[in-house]
């Protein structure tokens, strides 16, 4: 069996910087790491750290990789993993990437020192490039928007059908001026760029002209932020009628703005979120939103994992979950005018 000294040497790197990547240890650079990893999947170099492993070649535990563990949309998923895994008799663990790429290499390491069963990678930080460096010795299902390399399996969510929808629906309500919270071009197939299409989409099919000024852009997407942008926003532009919230997170932070300025919702301005949490059916008045199929996701995650553990030459899977409205109190019930 190989050891740690001879993947030091394969890599050109110390024994110490071998242990520190496979710790997870951040103070190793984005490409060594990549580096170590390759060599470490080339030379099979395993740690056994259970005896369950020794037994029946499992550890009965599934990795779970999000950018924050704050964000109420990651927490919703890691408690539908939890339960799903549970009643199968396994285990999650959950680490948090920062939405880095280190952070997110850094997991895979913690990933492959633990010996899971397989990881499910929410991607934010590493691109095609780097994923298709990577040979794990476990099996991988990627969430995120990004187009990865095809050996993987992967889940994506709707988005452009999604921000259709929320937008189509403030349309159909009678809202002439829509702003996007959140959105903007990132330049590649994110969160963010996908749902600015879908609002443009929309847009552009009615016949309404899509304003570039009416992309409120956030550095993070956290209520506070969005409180202040809107709020701001509607000072200087009354004519606003609604917002289309990049995530639910984002909308409950705008509902608050609208509050501060001293409009109602969602006679005055009306509020179209995505992600569907738990908490927007406890805003007032409840929060419209788009669901992702969360609990479709995990069963399909589960799946995908599943099948790869138990045949890792079968042939990968790229899922699209489904997406729909739910329609609650922040947007009107028919296209009437706002009231005087």
């Amino acid at each position: 069996m190989p050891t740690m000294s001879d993947v030091a040497r394969a890599a050109g790197v110390s024994v110490m910087t071998v242990s520190n990547v496979l710790n997870g240890k951040p103070r190793v650079g984005a490409e060594t790491r990549l580096r170590v990893l390759e060599v470490v999947d080339e030379l099979g170099y395993e740690i056994n750290l259970s005896a369950r492993r020794l037994r029946s070649g499992r550890t009965g535990a599934i990795g779970l990789v999000v950018p924050r563990f704050d964000h109420p949309y990651f927490g919703d998923l890691a408690a539908r993993l939890s339960s799903a895994l549970a009643s199968t008799g396994r285990h999650l663990a959950v680490e948090q990437s920062d939405a880095s790429k280190e952070g997110e290499l850094a997991a895979l390491s913690l990933a492959r020192l633990q010996t899971y069963d397989g990881v499910i990678l929410s991607v934010v930080g590493l691109g095609y490039a780097d994923i298709d460096r990577i040979r794990p010795s476990f099996p991988v299902v990627l969430l995120g928007e990004q187009h990865m390399p095809p050996r993987f399996d992967q889940i994506h969510i709707d988005n452009i059908t999604g921000a259709r929808l929320a937008t189509e629906h403030l349309l159909d309500r009678g809202a002439r001026r829509i702003v996007m919270v959140g959105g903007g071009d990132e330049g590649h197939a994110s969160m963010v760029t996908l749902r600015t299409r879908g609002w443009e989409l929309a847009q552009q099919e009615r016949g309404v002209p899509v304003d570039d000024a009416a992309v409120l852009p956030l550095d993070r997407f956290e209520m506070s932020s969005a409180r202040i942008a809107v709020r701001a926003l509607l000072a200087r532009d009354p004519s606003i009628d609604a917002f289309f919230a990049i995530t639910d997170q984002v909308a409950m932070g705008v509902l608050a703005g609208i509050h501060d300025a001293g409009l109602r919702v969602p006679d005055d301005v009306q509020v179209v979120g995505f992600d569907n949490l738990a908490l927007g059916e406890f805003t007032m008045p409840g929060l419209t939103t788009i669901d992702p199929s969360n609990a479709w996701i995990v069963e399909n995650a589960v799946a995908a994992l599943d099948r790869r553990i138990a045949d890792r030459d079968s042939a990968p899977q790229h899922l699209v979950s489904p997406v729909h409205l739910v329609e609650r109190g922040t947007s009107r019930a028919s296209r009437a005018a706002p009231s005087p």
